[in-house]
């Protein structure tokens, strides 16, 4: 979810940004090196931007009352690491505040933080172990797309149960109740999420194997079948 805009208490919101810009900072000098060593993914890396915002901005309305949506950003994480993806998801949540009302600039600093650096870590981590036990690519992206998707909507689930604790059952309380509000919707969007994710990279490893292989995201015999 975005958190709306004046959502959260102005400290609240001020911590997030201040947690979020730290992670930015570094995504830009990681982009910036990339493009200077690697100019030939510029386009694959313009994809996964555009993959995140059409995702996340398709917002559905959830039973409960509320509205949930995809994040789309597993699939850059997995592609270019988990650090590339706090710039472009800053970029893209700016744009969404501004253009489409979705999230605020208030709650830029906290969206940052659960969509475009916790949602991309999760991912990546998970992607790098499924390969490591030499669960099938498909598999790989299908698992790590739907998981960050879903620490993603935990995340934020954590960030509002700290700024509106329950009075009876605290933080923990909130935090249950804040994720069984988003449940319903969410947990079919990660699944839907999953499967898109895995449709993107059979595409790209059908055109793009040489830029996959050279990010080190297919062994080199996958890029070779891709390519033949």
């Amino acid at each position: 979810m975005h958190i709306a805009e004046g959502f959260l208490p102005p400290l609240h919101a001020l911590a997030w940004t201040g947690i979020a810009l730290p992670f930015v900072v570094i995504s830009a000098r990681r982009i910036n090196r990339l493009m200077r060593q690697q100019p030939q993914i510029k386009l694959l890396l313009a994809a996964a931007a555009a993959f995140a915002f059409a995702l996340s901005a398709l917002k559905l309305p959830s039973v409960t009352g509320s509205c949930s949506h995809a994040t789309g950003t597993g699939l850059g994480a997995m592609l270019f690491g988990p650090s590339i993806m706090a710039v472009l998801g800053a970029i893209v949540l700016t744009f969404q505040a501004l253009l489409l009302g979705h999230g605020g600039l208030t709650t830029l600093g906290a969206n940052v933080f659960s969509m475009a650096v916790v949602g991309p870590w999760i991912a990546y981590g998970l992607f790098r172990a499924a390969r490591g036990v030499n669960l099938p690519l498909a598999g790989s992206v299908f698992l790590a797309a739907m998981l960050g998707d879903l620490a993603t909507y935990m995340m934020s689930a954590g960030q509002l149960a700290l700024a509106f604790p329950d009075p009876a059952s605290g933080i923990t309380g909130s935090f249950l109740k804040f994720l069984g509000v988003f449940g319903p919707t969410q947990l079919p969007l990660a699944v839907i999420e999953g499967l898109l994710t895995v449709v993107i990279v059979n595409f790209l490893r059908e055109y793009s194997g040489e830029e996959l292989q050279s990010l080190k995201f297919l062994p080199e015999t996958l890029a070779v079948e891709a390519r033949s």
